[in-house]
């Protein structure tokens, strides 16, 4: 058990693939603080995960920095450090044509996958720069969207492709405090926001088709290789998929 000593905060903790990662990193011996917006869901991850001694749930909004800030000294005070962030809370805006699209629906988009981004990014920086030893692992939850776009998702790919930036950017900036930031780009997996991709999913031709899907649990395993790595290596984008998903190629 890698995690046995560590300490790590999960955003989106409470369903889909912040749980899975939160499940992941409690299996392998991590204490982890949940964030989500939500109290309820965020309790049935830590009695679901039998570790009731390593995990807290901490009902966090990350478009408030109060709440972000929050979140962090919670963790302090509870396991006394962060070694990982798994920066995973995001919001998906309706499909509608883009010239229908409202400014509210934008911004609602913007605030959580970017400005949220930011501020739990800037408060891991805070907190690890401080620590002792000095440093620790950040993980963005990007999206094939920070790769291609599907039809009528402008704020979600905008913002996607803007966490490739803040992933960059991070890494460039965690150096000097022994930060190590990387992004995981995932594609087609098996979730309560994804249910539809097995029924149909618009394409770039028009067409709609049903696309294959993966295990979620899989994405949990590959968050944990991640946060395992010694701070001395780094995966900066990591891409899993569903194999046959239509990604690659022109169709």
């Amino acid at each position: 058990m890698h995690g046995q000593t560590k300490v790590a905060i999960v955003t989106g903790a409470g369903s889909g693939i912040g749980k899975a990662a939160a499940l992941a990193l409690l299996g392998d011996g991590y204490r982890v603080v949940l964030g989500g917006r939500r109290a309820a869901p965020l309790d049935e991850v830590a009695a679901e995960s039998g570790a009731a001694d390593r995990v807290l749930a901490v009902p966090t909004d990350v478009c408030d920095e109060q709440s972000v800030a929050a979140l962090f000294a919670a963790c302090v005070q509870r396991f006394g450090r962060v070694d990982v962030v798994f920066n995973n809370a995001g919001s998906a805006s309706a499909r509608v044509p883009l010239e229908d699209l409202s400014l509210a629906q934008w911004q609602t988009v913007v605030d959580v996958n970017l400005t949220g981004m930011f501020l739990c990014i800037r408060e891991a920086f805070r907190v690890m720069k401080a620590q002792d030893p000095q440093g620790g692992r950040i993980i963005n939850n990007g999206s094939i969207s920070a790769h291609a776009p599907r039809p009528d998702s402008i704020p979600y790919t905008a913002t996607k492709h803007g966490v490739t930036g803040l992933t960059k950017t991070a890494s460039l900036d965690g150096r000097k405090y022994n930060i190590a930031v990387g992004q995981i780009d995932i594609g087609n997996a098996g979730t309560d926001m994804t249910v539809r991709t097995a029924q149909g999913v618009p394409q770039a031709n028009g067409q709609v088709t049903s696309e294959p899907i993966m295990d979620v649990g899989i994405v949990g395993q590959s968050v944990l290789y991640m946060a395992n790595l010694p701070l001395e290596a780094n995966v900066l984008f990591h891409t899993v998929m569903a194999t046959r998903m239509p990604f690659v190629g022109r169709g």
